[in-house]
């Protein structure tokens, strides 16, 4: 680890002039993946700008919705009365995420912004293009089981790790964004970005601009939702593949869906084709079937993770009718 310099901010002002103020600043939250990432010098920032005391509240907005501060702890969101009711998706998307040690450090901001776990951007004698642009990937010909099937290009194919933004995207998030030149609303599902040519550039965050919160705005069918991860292992392993929906049928027709998958692409892929032929569609296993076979027809599997691509498949229509059954016991 190289040595830094560390500050405090007292305020997000203060802290977006401090990285505005040093190049090579990065924002210090709960530290789960940036000082791993540190550890093994992959990221070397000349400056950590604390910002752990920060937007620390969760908030009721007025449609309904909540604001999340992008300092709230991931273990504080998991058991929010107004998440585990309205948002049942984004409270089982933080449980199956990682261990209550880690949820209990881990921000909000830091959550969305945590970067890959592939296999060569950690191995500093492999090539990779994130960690050292321009070298190669050699996931491409390697090991790749884990790695992404959806967006993919011929310079990356890492996955992003997150559940929780799974859920996010899904949910129809707006992520806060405060800057030099102001503020700012990202729709979640722009905020990560697939690798293309530049890998490297995950987020559509500009230079010192720091994350404040997370809005949701509450639709009641979102109380009928779930998140499913399919991991190798149950003890916090990262999803294979995940899907989070949220499901409304009205006398047996589809009038409402949010579908998003995890685990198969270099962002949170919401699942837009699925979800426009699944609108208005009758909700049995046929139609799930179909929107499935809808959204992966342009996967691409590599040598180790092919599978993936029936596995999604299987998932999805698992999920919905799973969704489907539960909206039918309220009734």
């Amino acid at each position: 680890m190289k040595n830094f310099v560390y500050t405090r901010a007292d305020d997000v002002p203060s802290a977006i002039r401090s990285s505005s103020q040093h190049a090579g600043a990065k924002y210090l939250g709960g530290g789960t993946n940036l000082v791993d990432l540190m550890r093994e010098n992959i990221e070397q920032p000349t400056m950590l700008v604390d910002i752990t005391h920060l937007s620390t509240h969760i908030e009721d907005l007025e449609d309904g919705g909540i604001r999340i501060g992008a300092g709230v702890k991931n273990t504080e969101v998991a058991n929010h009365k107004a998440v585990r009711e309205r948002f049942p998706v984004l409270a089982q998307a933080i449980l199956n995420g990682a261990s209550g040690q880690i949820r209990n450090m881990a921000t909000v901001g830091g959550n969305v912004m945590q970067r890959t776990r592939c296999y060569y951007f950690y191995d500093d004698t492999a090539r990779c293009n994130k960690r050292q642009p321009g070298t190669g990937c050699d996931a491409i010909e390697g090991f790749n089981r884990i790695h992404a099937i959806l967006g993919t290009s011929e310079a990356c194919i890492a996955t992003h790790p997150s559940d929780m933004c799974v859920a996010l995207v899904a949910l129809d998030a707006i992520v806060q964004v405060e800057g030099k030149t102001g503020t700012r609303q990202i729709p979640f599902l722009d905020f990560h970005r697939l690798p293309g040519t530049t890998p490297e550039v995950e987020t559509t965050l500009q230079p010192g601009e720091l994350i404040t919160a997370i809005d949701i705005t509450s639709l009641p069918f979102f109380t009928n939702s779930r998140y499913r991860k399919v991991r190798d292992r149950s003890s916090y392993a990262f999803a294979l593949v995940s899907v989070a929906a949220a499901l409304e049928i009205e006398a047996g027709t589809i009038h409402q869906v949010r579908l998003a998958l995890g685990g198969v692409a270099h962002k949170p892929w919401r699942a837009l084709a699925a979800e426009e032929l699944l609108r208005g569609a009758s909700a049995t296993k046929e139609t799930f079937r179909r929107a499935a076979e809808e959204e992966l027809k342009s996967a691409v599997g590599f040598t180790h993770n092919t599978f993936k691509i029936e596995l999604a498949k299987r998932v999805i229509v698992d999920v919905l009718h799973e969704l489907t059954h539960a909206q039918k016991e309220k009734e």
